[in-house]
């Protein structure tokens, strides 16, 4: 028995000035109660229950103890309701890691129904299209597209598999065609996201079949935005993933090119500092994210041909 329930067992002796009462409340035997009563009177070198065949009383050294006793339980009850309510009540700056394109269309639009359930969060949203350290940079959650951290500290937690597609406006296709086979991306304009691995090397499969394409962007950027505006306006073909132009997509803004061949796809994870306990802040925000996309469907969507 440690010593905060050897506390609990004097201060139930006690208010109900019963032995057996007390040993009952903490569901245990009255061998039991009485032992470890007299291993705590042992402990601290002094009487604290005085007891015969008829009744027990606080000695005047275990009434002093039992003032101070009760008031560190209730400190200690009060600290307790403080944290449940921090729980359910989760408070503070929630630092969000994602890029641009995933905090525009699938962080931002979350967070009025986020931030109503939990009001009492702030977020703030760090956009960035390189993979900053979530540590250095005191990040609670980032929102990326590997699926191994090289920081063991860190937890990976799988949200959903994307293909990439290559998509173009129906202007750019009205005057220059769709390509047929991914060779006929050299005849073509491409618009080339820089951050990619190889951006300029599109491996491409289908039925078992590998065909590798090298091209050269009419457009180079390091930011899927700047590619999507570019792409709608018809100035070329992009190659982005599919959360980002399934909208466009399917609201006919985009159209899908060479949709029957496969680009390497990618798997979207929430990574966090690993804790045994984490923060409520972070444990909603992960929770909400991860219900979210399985409500939605995305994996399904964003993997299938269109």
């Amino acid at each position: 028995m440690n010593r905060w329930t050897e506390i609990e067992l004097f201060v139930q002796i006690a208010e109900t000035g019963s032995l057996s009462r007390a040993a009952l409340a903490l569901e245990l035997s009255n061998a039991a109660a009485s032992r470890h009563l007299s291993a705590m009177e042992a402990r601290l070198g002094a009487r604290l229950v005085e007891r015969n065949t008829r009744r027990l009383y606080l000695t005047e050294t275990g009434q002093e103890f039992f003032q101070k006793a009760r008031a560190i339980l209730s400190d200690l009850k009060d600290a307790e309701t403080a944290v449940n309510a921090t729980a359910l009540n989760p408070s503070g700056v929630l630092r969000i890691s994602a890029s641009l394109s995933f905090s525009l269309h699938h962080v931002a639009p979350l967070l009025r129904h986020y931030t109503e359930r939990y009001p009492n969060v702030t977020v703030h949203i760090e956009a960035a299209n390189r993979y900053l350290d979530i540590i250095d940079n005191n990040i609670d959650v980032a929102i990326r597209t590997r699926e191994v951290e090289p920081d063991s500290n860190i937890t990976v937690r799988r949200l959903a598999e994307t293909r990439r597609i290559l998509a173009a406006s129906p202007s750019y296709i009205a005057q220059h065609g769709l390509p047929r086979q991914p060779a006929d991306l050299n005849l073509h304009k491409t618009l080339i996201y820089t951050y990619a691995n190889k951006p300029n090397e599109l491996r491409f499969t289908r039925d078992g079949a590998v065909t590798v394409v090298n091209v050269k962007g009419l457009l180079e950027s390091n930011d899927g935005q700047v590619l999507r505006t570019a792409a709608l306006d018809g100035l070329g073909i992009l190659i982005q993933p599919a959360y980002i132009l399934y909208d466009d997509i399917a609201a006919g803004r985009l159209v899908p090119v060479l949709d029957a061949w496969d680009l390497p796809r990618l798997t979207i994870n929430l990574a966090y500092p690993s804790r045994k306990h984490l923060s409520a802040k972070v444990r909603t925000f992960i929770d909400f994210v991860a219900d979210h996309f399985r409500t939605m469907d995305y994996e399904h969507k964003w993997t299938a041909r269109f």
